[in-house]
């Protein structure tokens, strides 16, 4: 708060410094009043930071309105009096009322704005001064943090729900291995068993066969000799 009350009094010094540089005096007096503090939500996207102020004994010309904006340990000229981004910021007068307004609210835009007030053709040391400043607060949209929050259990929830998966299969076909190993071997002895029986009901078929082949191959002659004798008796 020291560095910020030092700012001012410089700007209050620099106000003083053109004055008196022109040598006259006159009775132009200047009150500028600001809030103290303003917060609101970047979801809002716009926000008007109000400045009013009073003169006697000046001109009746329109004033020269001027904002500034005291990060820490760094001012900036918002609008001196043209704005630096005049699709951010806009000022807005009507009579004695100043508003600055503040588009596309982020939390960065969280700072110490100050209104500044001058009739440039008065030299007295009242003529150009400044509010207090407003302390801005913007805040992150909740509907953001729900939607972060949201986002980030569904993440959350679905690398459990792999994790779990994953641990539950491996030990699914941890406990079931030596089972299928076991079944896979009894189906693969069985498998061969049936073939072994197979080959051997063919062998003894065919060993059948060869038997009648033989026995009739032994057979025939016997029959042909008999066949002979009958004939020549």
């Amino acid at each position: 708060m020291a560095s910020f009350n030092k700012l001012k009094n410089l700007l209050i010094l620099a106000f003083d410094w053109i004055l008196y540089g022109a040598g006259v005096a006159d009775p132009c007096r200047v009150t500028v009043t600001q809030p103290r503090s303003q917060q609101t939500d970047s979801s809002m996207n716009t926000v008007s930071l109000p400045c009013t102020f009073s003169a006697s004994g000046c001109s009746s010309s329109q004033p020269e309105v001027l904002w500034f904006r005291y990060l820490t340990n760094i001012h900036q000229d918002l609008c001196t009096p043209g704005c630096t981004d005049n699709q951010k910021y806009k000022v807005r007068s009507s009579g004695d009322n100043i508003l600055l307004e503040i588009k596309d609210l982020t939390v960065n835009d969280s700072a110490v704005y100050i209104c500044g007030i001058a009739f440039s053709d008065s030299v007295s040391p009242l003529s150009k001064q400044t509010g207090d400043g407003t302390v801005l607060t913007v805040t992150g949209s909740e509907k953001q943090h729900s939607n972060g929050k949201l986002i980030s259990m569904i993440i959350v929830s679905s690398l459990l729900f792999l994790y779990s998966s994953a641990v539950l299969t491996s030990f699914v076909v941890y406990k079931l291995k030596p089972k299928l190993l076991k079944k896979y071997g009894k189906d693969q002895t069985t498998e061969n068993c049936k073939i072994n029986s197979g080959r051997k009901v063919f062998q003894a078929i065919a060993q059948e066969l060869q038997k009648q082949r033989y026995a009739r191959h032994c057979q025939q002659p016997d029959d042909l000799e008999d066949d002979t004798l009958y004939q020549n008796r």
